[in-house]
């Protein structure tokens, strides 16, 4: 499946939750699922939906593709961490989502596009693949050419969310050092990451 590119509110209602990386918008004015049976008490989830839900909380949070979340899982369960506790490392330490952490961007899409377009240097060369992986140490800065652009300055002036404790932004300079890795802590959303590990484990 590839990115959600439909109305992004229905999305959040549909799951029950904001998506702060997918839309700075809010589903508290209709927090119920759409169509004409949303107001109808919901029905318990079985064992597969909730892990369903989690999985598409993730991907569509991230902006993941099914194939690239599949990677994700898989590498994250070989390692020595604890798979869900790496999962989250991973997903947070992709290129569009610390740039949208940083402020420089409303959203992870936003972030997206200002990658694809070539604005984005990392420690001084361009990058323009939004799922580059950033490491301890790296600077994220924008192109002398593109420090002016006003979706920028608007972002920067009004964050959509705090800046993890990972991520040392120089508001002057327009650029943010990543001072650490990501923890299990930093998915901005309400997330049960075990069920998404669960779901994968007869999948892979």
């Amino acid at each position: 499946m590839s990115r959600h590119t439909g109305p992004r509110v229905k999305i959040m209602r549909a799951l029950g939750t904001d998506l702060p990386g997918l839309s700075r918008k809010s589903a508290d004015r209709r927090p119920y699922p759409p169509g004409q049976h949303g107001q109808a008490r919901r029905k318990k989830l079985s064992d597969f939906g909730r892990q369903l839900k989690e999985k598409q909380k993730l991907r569509l949070n991230y902006g993941i593709s099914e194939r690239q979340l599949r990677r994700l899982v898989a590498e994250a369960r070989s390692g020595k961490m604890a798979a869900g506790q790496k999962l989250i490392e991973l997903v947070e330490r992709r290129l569009d989502n610390a740039v949208f952490r940083a402020g420089l961007a409303p959203t992870i899409p936003a972030a997206r596009q200002l990658i694809n377009h070539g604005h984005i240097l990392i420690n001084g060369s361009r990058c323009d693949v939004p799922s580059a992986r950033i490491n301890e140490g790296d600077i994220i800065q924008l192109r002398e050419k593109s420090r002016n652009l006003q979706a920028v300055k608007d972002s920067v002036e009004n964050v959509s969310l705090i800046r993890p404790d990972w991520i040392e932004f120089d508001t002057p300079k327009l650029t943010a050092k990543i001072t650490g890795l990501p923890t299990s802590d930093s998915v901005p959303f309400e997330l049960e990451i075990q069920l998404v590990i669960e779901y994968y484990a007869k999948r892979l």
